[in-house]
């Protein structure tokens, strides 16, 4: 299909079954594994496209090595990583992981909205003509260099009346599809998921980062009715836009939390580990009048502390402030540029490690929306507490997106039956009493 790349695609969950699945999240600053139990809901309880009950019983954590901007660039650093946290999870939770859902911050994550149409000629629409348009949009979604991520059905249209659901058993004459594609650096995700794929694992799918935070941090309300998602991490900042219950846009910048520490340790020659704690300690970007009188202490890098510096918490303030200034502008930027400006400005939620930075949160109402809060991940039950904050909101997601994964359409249906072409009866029905019990 035109060179393109796919990642790989999760079988649907069944309704009806318990199932283990275990979420990889590769940063530039740390390497998170979780390990879920997914229970099933009640239909009459479960929330669109939440069909599970998810509950934590494993947790490893890494400082991450070999990853930069969201891109593997030492694979065997980045490997260690895995394989340690994944050992730690797998310990807790007494489940050997066998498959794992990653998630892709870097390569230049990308939205392309497309449309397709199918004639229908005066009869009821089926779910085959649908199949049809959506397949046409598949199509033409394929991008030389560049990995499918997500592929979303966004709307349709029947004889041009737009509708939120596939119009199947309504007349007409022509059905129209529209496709969110999301997208990435073919070369980015193939070496995410080789250093998976070394440390024994199977990938069984892939996630574009700010789609996994959103699904952990937005309620319902903020889904449908419009809400944007910022997800500050170490090396990239990625933003989402929701409206109507989906995923409209996604797009990421290379630029984080660990271009402040950069800052700081360039602007106090300090080196890096300690720029990084001294901002973590007593970093802020909004200043306050004790600032002045606050003194922190500097060790200068090739210096044994025998003689420390004492500087005013003002200096690093104003240090820190340009730079998660420059991030949150160009966010705001990138969102109006796309189109989603207004939406970002009614309701924003920031997540990522990133965002607990010290008067953050003030600075992006001044900057992008009045209406801005933080993102903590709440769609999991069993998070210990050093857990449950913004900096794991990607983790969890992953957890929940195996519920949507199903509602993406990639596979156009000349390849689904070239498939089924093999697939004997005994085999098909095995399969469903697998899946249905």
């Amino acid at each position: 299909m035109n060179g393109a790349t796919y990642t790989p695609r999760m079988r649907p969950l069944s309704t009806r079954r318990s199932a283990h699945v275990c979420a990889l999240d590769v940063g530039a600053s740390k390497v998170v594994c979780l390990i879920a139990k997914l229970t099933p809901v009640a239909a009459e309880d479960a929330a669109e496209g939440r069909t599970h009950r998810v509950k934590i019983i494993g947790i490893g954590r890494q400082p991450a090595r070999g990853v930069k901007a969201g891109r593997v660039v030492d694979m065997e650093a980045a490997e260690a990583a895995i394989r340690c946290a994944v050992d730690a999870a797998e310990r807790m939770a007494g489940v050997r992981a066998e498959g794992v859902i990653v998630n892709l911050t870097g390569g230049r994550i990308a939205s392309h909205r497309l449309s397709a149409g199918a004639m229908v000629g005066g009869r009821a629409v089926s779910s085959s003509d649908v199949d049809l348009a959506l397949d046409e949009a598949a199509i033409a979604s394929a991008r030389e260099g560049r990995a499918a991520l997500h592929s979303l059905p966004t709307g349709f249209a029947l004889d041009g009346v737009a509708t939120a659901r596939p119009p199947v058993g309504m007349i007409g004459q022509e059905l129209s599809a529209d496709l969110h594609l999301v997208s990435a650096d073919a070369a980015a995700a193939r070496n995410l998921m080789l250093a998976v794929e070394r440390c024994h694992l199977t990938v069984e799918a892939m996630a574009a980062t700010p789609y996994a935070t959103g699904l952990a941090c937005l309620v319902e309300d903020e889904t449908e009715l419009g809400a944007a998602v910022i997800d500050l991490g170490a090396g990239t900042t990625s933003m989402a836009v929701f409206e109507r219950g989906r995923l409209v846009h996604c797009d990421a910048v290379a630029v984080g939390g660990a271009h402040v520490s950069m800052d700081v340790a360039r602007g106090l020659t300090l080196a890096l580990s300690d720029a990084e704690r001294l901002k973590i300690q007593h970093g802020a970007c909004v200043s306050s009048p004790a600032d002045e009188r606050e003194t922190v202490v500097v060790v200068h890098a090739g210096e044994d502390g025998s003689r420390p510096t004492y500087l005013p918490k003002a200096h690093l303030t104003r240090i820190i402030r340009p730079r998660v200034e420059e991030i949150l502008e160009l966010a705001r930027d990138r969102l109006a540029a796309a189109g989603y400006g207004a939406v970002a400005a009614r309701r924003l939620v920031l997540t990522g490690g990133a965002s607990q930075l010290a008067g953050l949160l003030e600075l992006s109402r001044a900057t992008i929306s009045r209406g801005a809060r933080l993102g903590r991940p709440f769609a999991a039950a069993g998070l210990p507490d050093t857990a449950a904050g913004p900096g794991f909101a990607a983790s969890v997601g992953l957890l929940v997106y195996p519920q949507l994964a199903g509602a993406e359409h990639f596979e156009p249906a000349r390849h689904r039956l070239q498939r089924a072409a093999g697939d004997g009866y005994v085999s098909r029905v095995g399969r469903w009493l697998k899946e249905s019990f």
